[in-house]
């Protein structure tokens, strides 16, 4: 059986969608700034809740967040456009929160220990030679394409780890979901950030 692919491929591969290197860049539904189109927030959703996929508010992390789990048990993973490139990364990236947070952390513990983590503007990008994963990503042509994605993987780290926190902690306690906290150790494609 093969990994889930994005459904944002056909999205990401048009003229109209801005890619740096082989890299989409796109839209959010998020407050955390960046580069990054926003998309229109839907208030009466609770956190820990994603809209349908064929609403107008659903992103690409929403996707990320609801393949995570399936998406870790595979080793391969077949790239069918570059929004699968923003969901290998996004995937990474969730992998490398959960593996920060500990089954005895308070929501509070948890949040201050990822979000120091996300806010971190010292990450690798593809093209430097510290990133996991250059085999697969074609680098920034030119210095500003280069700030420009690293303000926009900041951008969706922010937001993924918040979004990831409110599913984690989405049951009113202040103990961690064990579901989300068994993936912990897994490393999807044998791989982390």
């Amino acid at each position: 059986m093969p990994a889930y692919n994005s459904i944002f491929n056909q999205d990401s591969s048009s003229t109209t969608s801005q890619v740096i290197g082989n890299f989409p860049l796109l839209p959010l539904r998020t407050r955390v700034r960046g580069p990054a189109y926003t998309l229109p927030l839907d208030a009466s959703l609770p956190a820990h809740l994603s809209p349908e996929p064929d609403s107008e508010s659903y992103d690409a992390l929403d996707e990320v967040l609801s393949l995570f789990r399936a998406n870790t048990f595979f080793r391969n993973f077949e790239i069918q456009g570059p929004a699968d490139r923003l969901m290998i990364y996004g995937i990474l990236w969730v992998s490398e929160c959960l593996g920060k947070i500990r089954p005895s952390m308070s929501g509070r513990e948890a949040q201050k220990e990822v979000q120091n983590i996300a806010l971190d503007n010292n990450f690798a990008i593809p093209g430097d030679p510290g990133f996991p994963l250059n085999q697969m990503f074609n680098p920034p042509t030119n210095r500003q394409e280069a700030e420009i994605l690293r303000q926009y993987l900041a951008q969706v780290r922010q937001e993924l780890a918040s979004r990831l926190l409110a599913r984690i902690y989405e049951d009113g306690t202040d103990k961690p979901s064990k579901w989300w906290l068994s993936f912990a150790k897994r490393k999807f494609m044998g791989k982390s950030l």
